[in-house]
C-alpha cells in the first residue's frame, strides 16, 4: 500500500472515528426514537477547513437538523475534544444510499408502520415525523386537520384540491405530509409526491434550460397525491403558473388528489392569475391559527414525553404562555432546555428555564404582533379584501386602511420601513409618508384615534 491510500484510509478512519464518538456521546442525551429517526441516518463526509461536513438524503432532514440539533451535535463534538471541529449539514449522495439500502425488500414480511415510514422518505421526500399521530388537535387547527383527515381517506373524492393557509409554523407543511404518511400506510403503491413551490420551480427551470419539459410534464402529471408547499411562491410568475394551471388541471381530471399549503388566501394572491385562483377554490380552502395556551400546553407536553424529558408541569405551563407565536419555536425551545439538562445534569427551574430562553421570549414580547397580522386586523376591520389594502386601488375606503396598517406596522412592530415596504409591495417613502400622516390626523380626528386604540387593543389580545 503506498503512502498516499495509506494517508486516506487513515482520514476515513480519524473521520469515522470522530463522528461514531459524536453518536455515541448523543446516545447518551436523546432518546432511541429519537436517535434512531435523526442521528443515525446521517453520514460524515469529511473533515476540511474546521468543519466536520455530514450528509443527510434529502432537504428536509437537513432543515430540520439544522433548527433543531445542529447545536446539540456541535455541544457533542466539544465534549469528545474535538474543539476546533463544527458540524456542517449537506445533501450528499452517499447519505441517500444509505437511506434506500434500508428499505425492506420484497420478499420479505410486510414492513411494520414504522418501516413503512423510513422507507418511504427518500423516495417521498416526507419527513418521519410529520404524521396525524404527532399532530396536537386544538380549536385553532380543529378543522383543518378533519379536512385533511378526510382527504387521505377518499383522495380527490372529498376536498379537491385542499388549499391550507395561514402562518409560519404553525403546522401546514406538518398536516400536508401526514396525509401522504397516512396514504403510504393505507396504500403503498400510491405514487406520493411531496415538493415545496421553489423546488417545484427551480426543475421547471432546469427542465427549460436542459430542453427537458416533457419529461417534467410527465413526472408530476402521473402522481396520485401531489402535495405542493408555500404556494404563493407562484405570485407573479406568469410562465410557471401557466405550466401549473395545465399540471393541475391533468390531475384534477384525472381524478388525482392536489394538496396545497399557503401564507395567504387563494383571492389575496395579487399576483395568482384569475383562473388559478378559481382552481385553488374549487375543493376546501381552510385556516390554520395560532394555538391557544391549552394547544401549547399540550404540544409541550406530548414532546417532552417523546424527548424523554422530566420537566415540571409548572415550567411546561410557563413556557406555553411565554410563547405563543408557533408551534415551531415551542418545539425549538424545548429542544434548548433538553440540551441544557443533558449537558449539566442540571435541575431545570423557573429562573434557569428564563436564562435560557431569554432572547426566544424577547422575541415573542417584541414580535408577537407581526405585519401580516396587523394586515388581515385592519382588512377585516373595515371589511375590505387583503388583496385590495396591499394593492394598488387609489379609492379613500381603501387607503386610509392602508395607511392606518402601514402606521401600525411601525408603531406596533420593530420593523424597519424597508422591511415594511416590502410587506406592502411599496418604497420607503410610501410607508414613511403613511405613518406621519395618520399620526398628525390622529391627534386631530377622534375617530381615527379612537380606531387606532381599538385595533391596538384588538391586535395585542390576538
Amino acid at each position: 500500500m503506498n503512502k498516499e491510500c495509506s494517508h486516506l484510509m487513515q482520514r476515513e478512519q480519524h473521520i469515522e472515528g470522530v463522528w461514531l464518538s459524536c453518536k455515541a456521546e448523543l446516545k447518551h442525551i436523546l432518546s432511541e426514537d429519537i436517535f434512531e429517526r435523526w442521528i443515525e441516518v446521517i453520514e460524515p463526509i469529511e473533515i476540511t477547513d474546521g468543519y466536520l461536513k455530514l450528509a443527510v438524503a434529502n432537504g428536509f432532514y437537513k432543515d430540520w437538523l439544522e433548527e433543531n440539533y445542529l447545536p446539540l451535535i456541535n455541544q457533542a463534538l466539544i465534549t469528545i475534544g474535538e474543539l476546533s471541529l463544527k458540524a456542517e449539514l449537506c445533501v450528499h449522495e452517499v447519505s441517500l444510499q444509505k437511506e434506500e439500502a434500508i428499505h425492506v425488500p420484497p420478499s420479505e414480511p410486510k414492513p411494520t408502520k414504522r418501516t413503512l415510514l423510513h422507507g418511504a422518505k427518500s423516495k417521498h421526500n416526507l419527513n418521519p415525523a410529520y404524521t396525524f399521530d404527532n399532530f396536537i388537535i386544538g380549536p385553532n387547527n380543529e378543522f383543518a386537520h378533519a379536512a385533511a383527515a378526510a382527504a387521505a381517506k377518499a383522495l380527490s373524492r372529498t376536498y379537491n384540491p385542499l388549499f391550507i393557509y395561514g402562518g409560519v409554523g404553525l403546522g401546514k407543511t406538518h398536516l400536508m405530509q401526514a396525509i401522504g404518511h397516512a396514504v403510504l400506510e393505507k396504500r403503498g403503491k400510491t405514487r406520493v409526491c411531496y415538493i415545496t413551490c421553489e423546488s417545484f420551480t427551480n426543475e421547471y427551470i432546469d427542465a427549460l434550460q436542459n430542453n427537458n419539459v416533457s419529461a417534467f410534464r410527465k413526472k408530476y402529471r402521473k402522481i396520485d397525491l401531489l402535495l405542493i408547499d408555500d404556494i404563493h411562491f407562484l405570485d407573479g410568475k406568469k410562465r410557471l403558473q401557466e405550466e401549473f394551471f395545465h399540471t393541475f388541471n391533468a390531475l384534477f381530471e384525472s381524478h388525482k388528489q392536489i394538496v396545497l399549503t399557503s401564507d395567504r388566501t387563494p383571492s389575496e394572491m395579487e399576483g395568482l392569475a384569475p383562473r388559478l385562483v378559481s382552481r385553488f377554490e374549487w375543493g376546501l380552502v381552510t385556516e390554520l391559527n395560532r394555538p391557544d395556551i391549552e394547544t401549547r400546553t399540550a404540544i409541550l407536553r406530548k414532546k417532552a414525553e417523546s424527548m424523554k424529558l422530566s420537566l415540571d408541569l409548572e415550567l411546561l405551563d410557563y413556557l406555553a404562555l411565554k410563547i405563543s407565536s408557533n408551534v415551531r419555536s415551542l418545539e425549538g425551545a424545548l429542544i434548548r432546555i433538553a440540551t441544557f439538562a443533558s449537558l449539566t445534569k442540571q435541575k431545570i427551574t423557573q429562573e434557569r428555564l428564563q436564562e435560557l430562553l431569554r432572547d426566544l421570549i424577547k422575541k415573542e414580547e417584541t414580535q408577537v404582533i407581526d405585519i401580516d397580522l396587523i394586515q388581515r386586523t385592519v382588512a377585516d376591520h373595515f371589511s375590505i379584501s387583503l388583496s385590495d389594502l396591499i394593492g394598488k386601488k387609489r379609492s379613500k375606503h381603501i387607503v386610509i386602511p392602508r395607511q392606518i396598517a402601514m402606521h401600525l406596522s411601525r408603531t406596533l412592530t420593530n420593523q424597519s420601513y424597508p422591511a415594511i415596504a416590502e410587506k406592502f409591495a411599496r418604497n420607503h417613502a410610501t410607508i414613511l409618508y403613511a405613518h406621519e400622516q395618520i399620526e398628525h390626523k390622529s391627534t386631530e380626528d377622534n375617530h381615527l384615534h379612537d380606531t387606532l386604540i381599538k385595533l391596538t387593543d384588538q391586535l395585542s389580545h390576538s
